[in-house]
């Protein structure tokens, strides 16, 4: 039996092979194949921008993953998510991908504002094709994500920008204002401040589940239960807590009002 199950494969497997592709053409009539002629010159201006733009566009989307990290509160939002889950001492629950699914939507919420300044100022007026050359758009795309660093910056993150801008070698003394610091300064000192507000709101979240372990251990040893771990009893305990006081609604709710 097991003979014959491998000769049909074989078979089968010959007969896709060989079979001419023009057979399975002739069944799916309606596909159409593009083909690529070749790379030639633009013929006008027109033409030009268009690749211009096509070539910027892929660039970004290969660049978004970062992008979103660096300049935007997503860095901040998996952390702390990333500190509950731990707290609860769950392993994979909730699982990665519904933390980093959350994580981006909540940025996407966050950034709403100054995704739509981007688009206004920036992206649209370049898309038209005359009123920003690819220069100018870069330089107003920036603006809407620098307002934003500057703000979030300014809640506790001097220190972070007093730090990149003596690496850099640059005088402090220098900078009059805050528009006078460079995007390239800018950036890893917003990530540094967001990654330390984090941490902040991680230490936070920690103190009421660590409380509860460390009863359920006196307890259990007071009880001469050695051998059972703490971990397992209060995990149920951790999970009620958070739900009582309506954890993910107030993670939620304090994250987004922490970038308003």
């Amino acid at each position: 039996m097991k003979r014959l199950k491998r000769n049909i494969k074989i078979i089968l497997f010959f007969i896709i092979v060989f079979t001419p592709i023009t057979i399975f053409a002739q069944e799916i009539p309606n596909i159409t194949i593009p083909v690529i002629e070749g790379v030639r010159a633009a013929k006008n201006g027109q033409e030009a921008s268009t690749s211009l733009m096509l070539i910027l566009l892929v660039s970004l989307l290969s660049l978004a993953p970062a992008l979103i990290m660096m300049m935007t509160s997503y860095t901040k939002i998996i952390i702390v998510l990333d500190f509950i889950r731990r707290a609860l001492a769950l392993q994979n629950m909730p699982p990665n991908q519904v933390l980093f699914s959350l994580a981006l939507f909540l940025t996407f919420y966050i950034m709403a504002p100054t995704i739509r300044e981007f688009n206004d100022t920036a992206l649209q007026p370049y898309l038209e094709g005359n009123k920003l050359s690819t220069p100018q758009f870069l330089q107003k795309a920036i603006i809407p994500f620098r307002k934003f660093m500057i703000k979030q910056i300014g809640k506790g993150g001097a220190k972070e920008i007093a730090l990149f801008i003596k690496l850099s070698g640059k005088n402090i003394q220098d900078i009059k204002k805050i528009d006078d610091i460079d995007t390239y300064i800018l950036i890893p000192a917003f990530m540094l401040s967001e990654i330390k507000k984090a941490f902040i709101i991680g230490i936070l979240i920690f103190i009421p589940f660590i409380v509860i372990d460390l009863v359920v251990a006196s307890t259990l040893m007071s009880m001469g239960m050695i051998m059972l771990p703490p971990a397992m009893i209060s995990l149920p305990f951790k999970i009620i807590l958070f739900i009582l006081v309506d954890g993910w609604h107030l993670i939620t709710y304090n994250l987004v009002q922490s970038y308003m």
